[in-house]
């Protein structure tokens, strides 16, 4: 309860002075977009948050319009035909994702929490798992968002079976195990750590030092 109470007022606290420090910020990458890509700067989805209760997550506009409908829906892939072209460097970066401190002040997601899915990668979960997953409020980063930092890699350097069947039968399995481990573990430390790590591998996308760091983590099998 209390690392409940500190965590939320730390998150207002961090995603408040953050808002005002990247206004500037913020308003240079939108009008980049605006005059770059479809004249849109901003694109909110529906994804699943605490309790599995539904909210709008900010982004960033990276994608054409009605993407979700066209190539591998909600799987995005290295080349992307449906990525734009300023919409690979915001995603890159991970600079697509910074709207979401929105929903950090607003109480949809926290810090560090297990990342918040669309519904339909959400039900490739397990029942166990879509019971649990939520049970703590979603992040802006965790465990998963750390060790699958290059995602869209991954995903594309299997050419043995769609990518929605790959993710479904092996990343998400992987991914509920990492963020059970996160559950069993919550703790200031460990939030400060996977904090630091975040911007770690930003920097350095091709190092593993959270398995240096967290010998016990769920072994990966990929």
């Amino acid at each position: 309860m209390i690392y409940n109470l500190i965590k939320r007022f730390f998150d207002m606290v961090f995603s408040f002075v953050v808002l005002v420090i990247l206004t500037p910020f913020f308003a240079t990458v939108s009008l980049l977009l605006f005059f770059t890509g479809e004249n849109e700067v901003l694109y909110f989805q529906e994804r699943i948050g605490y309790k599995n209760k539904k909210f709008y997550i900010w982004k960033f506009a990276t994608m054409i319009k009605n993407s979700l409908s066209l190539g591998s829906g909600s799987i995005t892939t290295v080349n992307d035909f449906r990525v734009t072209k300023v919409g690979k460097y915001l995603r890159k970066s991970k600079i697509n994702e910074l709207p979401q401190i929105i929903n950090i002040l607003k109480g949809d997601i926290s810090i560090v929490g297990p990342r918040p899915l669309v519904e339909n990668i959400f039900l490739f979960y397990s029942d166990e798992f879509r019971n649990k997953i939520y049970s703590v409020k979603p992040g802006l980063t965790g465990i998963g968002s750390i060790i699958f930092r290059d995602e869209e890699s991954i995903i594309s350097s299997i050419t043995s079976e769609k990518p929605l069947h790959y993710y479904k039968r092996v990343i998400s399995p992987y991914k509920g195990e990492l963020e059970m481990w996160y559950q069993s573990k919550q703790s200031f430390v460990l939030d400060s750590q996977l904090i630091f790590l975040t911007a770690w591998v930003i920097i350095f996308p091709e190092t593993r030092i959270y398995e240096r760091w967290f010998k016990d983590l769920p072994k990966r099998s990929f």
